[in-house]
């Protein structure tokens, strides 16, 4: 790997965070922290977060500002080992969130999710916790790198309600976990996925769902475009079918070797320690064997000065003992975290967790053509500033890819066209009044 490194060669990547069309303020954060130089790519990666916040007021927002502008930098400050500075970041801002919640009646019970995508050269890294979602794509499989923290996910884990068909009396905006609300939270390790040159990763908020795209559409739209547009027309897409929530994307694709995972690299190699909560508390046991064992050393001295019988303090001492050694052997058998690798083979955590294949089709290509043709009465009736020639450009050439069953190139060029009306729609959003009933997206 060059000395100097222009990482904007060795991957491309895109990030967009909207509003959505119901919401008046935007609780979404998102970070991006490349690696500016090869020794620390090596040791540390390239990381993406997403975070989605909850709370009333302004708290949501805070909560996962908190998380995107400290997660990434803690990771890089921390000496542990990927995966423990993953957990140990995250754990790190759960309790700043949670005191920041506690101290502050108007931020009580705020919280945010947080999915962060370290890509390293063992693989691709993943911290989680919540139901903001991290996928890969690979050619034409679409895997769901993340398992939801959301009271539906669990339930089709424990086998309570079918996953392909939810009952309707299931709220599907419960989660189950998040940063925030608790002093401590479990946060979900998995990978390392390995990395191959074409790969593209997505990280998004439920908003992205909450717009109704399934998970074929969105792998559909990340093959047929590169990622500074896909992100566009994935955000503008969950509007158009009604964007109810806040909505951030960021893609990522692997543009050059250099990031691809080698064999000497495969995830046997990735150093991992002891969980740190466990460390801590095998720490803690041993504090208490060695009081234990003061207790029986004292009092086995006590019963020595009295009549009883001379094995009842000799038990005592026994004891003793027997909590000093526990208490030793719990503090020497917590390991050092850089001498403990994941062994060969294995992963963290269960992902992926869904995976599908897909590919721009006939449906998508004509849902796509559907709403440019709506979008272009809208802007008709609304006098809207389009350069029409680039738009009926990009209709006209999707029109006759679909004609032709090449729907990659239809996808791509209706994608394009939604693109340019839906910039104008933004523009008119941002200068009408909030009775403004012209702007309102296709009469939604």
């Amino acid at each position: 790997m060059p000395h100097t490194v222009n990482w904007k060669s060795f991957l491309d990547y895109a990030e967009v965070t909207d509003v959505g069309m119901r919401r008046s303020n935007n609780q979404d954060s998102k970070a991006v922290m490349l690696a500016p130089d090869p020794d620390l790519w090596r040791k540390r990666g390239h990381v993406f977060l997403v975070a989605d916040g909850m709370g009333a007021h302004a708290a949501g927002e805070l909560a996962s500002k908190i998380a995107a502008d400290t997660i990434p930098h803690t990771y890089h400050k921390l000496t542990l080992p990927p995966p423990n500075a993953i957990r140990k970041s995250i754990r790190e801002v759960n309790a700043t969130i949670h005191r920041r919640g506690q101290s502050n009646l108007d931020f009580q019970g705020m919280g945010t999710t947080a999915s962060t995508l370290v890509l390293l050269p063992q693989g691709a890294l993943v911290g989680h916790v919540g139901d903001s979602r991290v996928y890969r794509l690979r050619g034409r499989q679409f895997e769901q790198l993340t398992f939801d923290h959301s009271l539906v996910w669990e339930m089709s884990a424990a086998g309570h309600i079918p996953k392909d068909a939810v009952p309707s009396i299931v709220p599907k905006n419960v989660i189950t976990r998040s940063l925030g609300p608790h002093p401590d939270v479990q946060v979900d390790l998995e990978g390392p996925f390995p990395i191959e040159v074409g790969d593209i990763f997505l990280l998004c908020s439920d908003g992205l769902m909450a717009g109704k795209l399934s998970d074929r559409e969105i792998g559909a739209i990340l093959q047929a475009l590169p990622p500074a547009e896909s992100a566009r027309v994935l955000v503008d897409l969950a509007n158009l079918r009604g964007g109810p929530d806040n909505i951030t994307v960021i893609v990522v694709r692997i543009t050059h070797p250099a990031l691809a995972t080698l064999p000497e690299n495969q995830p046997g190699l990735l150093p991992i320690g002891e969980d740190l909560q466990e460390k801590k508390a095998k720490k803690m046991m041993s504090i208490v064997m060695w009081a234990a064992a003061v207790c029986f050393l004292i009092l086995g001295l006590v019963l020595t000065t009295t009549s009883l019988p001379w094995y009842i303090p000799t038990i005592a001492f026994v004891a003793a003992a027997m909590f000093l050694g526990f208490g030793f052997l719990q503090l020497s058998t917590v390991p050092e975290p850089e001498y403990s690798y994941l062994p060969a083979g294995r992963m963290l955590g269960k992902g992926p967790h869904t995976r599908c294949e897909c590919q721009p089709d006939g449906a998508l290509s004509d849902d796509l053509a559907r709403l440019a043709h709506e979008l272009r009465d809208a802007a008709t009736k609304g006098s809207w500033a389009i350069d029409w020639a680039k738009f009926n450009g990009y209709v006209k050439a999707g029109v006759e890819a679909a004609d032709q069953d090449d729907f990659t190139t239809a996808v791509r060029e209706y994608g394009r066209a939604l693109r340019t009306m839906m910039a104008e729609l933004r523009n008119q959003r941002q200068r009408a009044k909030p009775d403004d009933s012209e702007v309102d997206l296709l009469g939604k």
